[in-house]
């Protein structure tokens, strides 16, 4: 074993990766795990007692093995690393600095494209908010596309005063400059400096007699008072930071980013960790190498608790990341340490919250295993819906919630193959064998799946599990409306009789809420396949016809039934349709008899 700087990857018997750490000396931190007690039962025996076999990756510098450690523990998503899950899901406000004509919209992808972006920002609704806000303040333009095109007539929303319409010319270069200077003052936290420049403007429209734009600019100031109204400013230097705070109970950690712009709390993060193996050190590097190589926005400082496992070279690679010194501060006393404090109460409540629902879930699955009759506690529970029009468009829809509460990653989908006719039956066994081969080539069932309906799609299910030699291995159940004066009805394999529970019972309000929740996501996905569907036209199917050519020969002959009557010759004058194409559309709509397979006569 070598003594070299590297990253270790430890595999179970399956060959899946369950943990990927990095070193300085990679000998000496594999050999620390064998002076580990292997009948111990604190976390990391327990993982040492599931690897069967680990892999080396030597580097040549330290730094390369923590950048490598990082994309590593991204790409396997190991078990007991510690993972940013929900980094993704946050949305961006993109300013389009770069183009002629900058744009405001949202985004959920930040690419190294000279825009501007701000956030993420935890609450999409928040998000929106300041979009509106800033849509009604500050009218650019909305169209799609970083080329502005020309245009002969304005659309809309220049009609309604909420763009400037530079495709007609309409817009002043320097006015739209300021326009976008403005709004990047907003996103940035320096609204107060914003509205004392629009002070002076509205006072010099005011002796210029111009009343009307000093009644416009009036209306601003009062919008952005309400926004710097409901914004938290930090006593202390007004600089850009992000705060760390780290809160744990019992196994549980629970950690707070908090980010600061200007001195003005602009958003926070948080990330809830079962129980990881690491220290608070270690963790600590974890998230941040993880958490800015997203493509955040690295500060030039960061306030944390204590200091990070190898400190020194952590922060080199974040200031290169960006672009300049980036300083770790723990601090001890004053504002900075007020932060922390705030960081860290905001992780103890996430804490109290997840214990809170723990102790909710675990009386209702006790309560469940009674009223159910069930051999288990439904730690893990899957439902299935099957959503269709005469058979068309038909999707299956698969929800999953663990302790109770929604496992959004589990959800799936799944476009029926093998069957166009209304067959409920047929669809539902397609969909569970489907679903699961694939878990027992992974090992993953749940603990209990529930079916929406009575007893013939719940003898369906039977009949696939008894088939696949899984029905032994889960709980099952169907849930049916029955008339209006007897209510739900739950069902179980080979029981005669339902089991009727009483309208307000919490446990049959858990059952319709992950029943309800499917059909919502089955029909989602069905709605959007039937208005795919219906919206589709003939020119889709012609070889040759993209969006592009199918616009400019509705636009030029006017209607389908035209493009189905004209001639070789008329159609070849829209431009962009050659011979060849023009050849092709004809031939599809008057298809050569000759060439057509003869009809039977019989």
């Amino acid at each position: 074993m070598t003594h070299s700087p590297g990253v270790y990857l430890m595999q179970d018997r399956k060959g899946t990766v369950i943990y990927v750490g990095k070193a300085k000396d990679l000998r000496r931190r594999l050999t620390s795990y064998t002076r580990q007690n292997s009948g111990g039962q604190n976390k990391t025996a327990v993982m040492l007692s599931r690897v069967k076999t680990f892999e080396t990756i030597i580097t040549r510098t330290e730094k390369e093995a923590l950048i490598l450690e990082c994309s590593l523990i991204k790409q396997h998503q190991p078990r007991y690393n510690i993972i940013l899950r929900d980094d993704k899901s946050y949305p961006l406000i993109k300013v389009t600095v770069q183009e002629q004509w900058p744009r405001l919209l949202m985004t959920r992808r930040r690419l190294n494209d000279g825009a501007r972006y701000f956030g993420p920002y935890a609450s999409s609704g928040a998000m929106w908010s300041t979009l509106k806000l800033l849509w009604s303040l500050f009218p650019l333009r909305r169209c799609k596309g970083s080329q502005l095109k020309a245009r002969k007539r304005a659309c809309l929303n220049q009609q309604l005063r909420n763009c400037l319409a530079p495709c007609i010319k309409n817009a002043d270069p320097v006015k739209y400059k300021d326009m976008v200077k403005q709004i990047l003052m907003v996103l940035e936290g320096r609204s107060s400096d914003l509205v004392r420049d629009l002070h002076g403007q509205m006072q010099e429209a005011a002796e210029c007699l111009d009343f009307e734009q000093a009644a416009r600019v009036r209306d601003q100031i009062a919008a952005l008072a309400k926004t710097l109204e409901q914004q938290v400013v930090v006593q202390g230097p007004s600089r850009d930071r992000d705060c760390f705070g780290i809160s744990r109970k019992e196994s549980a950690v629970a950690l707070t980013i908090l980010q600061v712009r200007n001195g003005t709390i602009c958003g926070s993060r948080n990330f809830f960790f079962a129980a990881p193996i690491d220290d608070e050190p270690t963790i600590l590097t974890q998230v941040l190498s993880q958490y800015y190589e997203s493509n955040e926005t690295v500060p030039p400082e960061i306030l944390l608790p204590c200091p990070p496992e190898d400190q020194e070279l952590l922060a080199d690679v974040l200031s290169e990341l960006r672009g300049g010194r980036v300083s770790f501060l723990f601090p001890r006393r004053g504002a900075s340490k007020k932060l922390l404090e705030m960081a860290q109460e905001n992780g103890a409540q996430l804490l109290e919250e997840r214990a809170r629902q723990e102790q909710s879930w675990q009386a209702l699955s006790q309560l469940m295993v009674k009223q159910l009759h069930l051999d288990r506690s439904p730690e893990r529970i899957e439902c299935l819906d099957i959503s269709n029009t005469s058979g068309k468009q038909a999707v299956g829809s698969l929800v999953a919630f663990h302790h109770g509460q929604a496992d959004k990653k589990h959800y799936r989908h799944y476009r029926i193959q093998g069957l166009d006719t209304p067959n409920d039956y047929a669809m539902m066994a397609e969909v569970l064998e489907r679903r699961f081969r694939r878990g027992l080539e992974e090992e993953d069932l749940p603990d209990l799946l529930l079916v929406d309906g009575g007893r013939g799609q719940l003898n369906i299910a039977r009949r696939i599990a008894l088939e696949l030699g899984v029905f032994q291995r889960l709980e099952w159940l169907g849930i049916a409306k029955e008339r209006a004066e007897e209510g739900e009805k739950i069902y179980k394999p080979g029981q005669k009789n339902s089991i009727t529970l009483a309208p307000h019972n919490p446990v049959l309000h858990k059952l319709m809420e992950i029943r309800d929740e499917s059909h919502r996501f089955g029909i989602t996905l069905h709605r959007k396949l039937r208005s795919r569907s219906s919206l589709a036209s003939p020119l889709d199917q012609v070889p040759g016809i993209g969006p592009a050519k199918k616009k400019q020969l509705l636009q030029e002959l006017g209607s389908l039934k035209r493009i189905k009557a004209a001639t070789i010759e008329e159609l070849q004058k829209v431009q962009g349709i050659g011979s060849e194409l023009a050849e092709t559309i004809h031939l599809f709509f008057h298809p050569d008899p000759k060439a057509l397979p003869p009809q039977s006569t019989s």
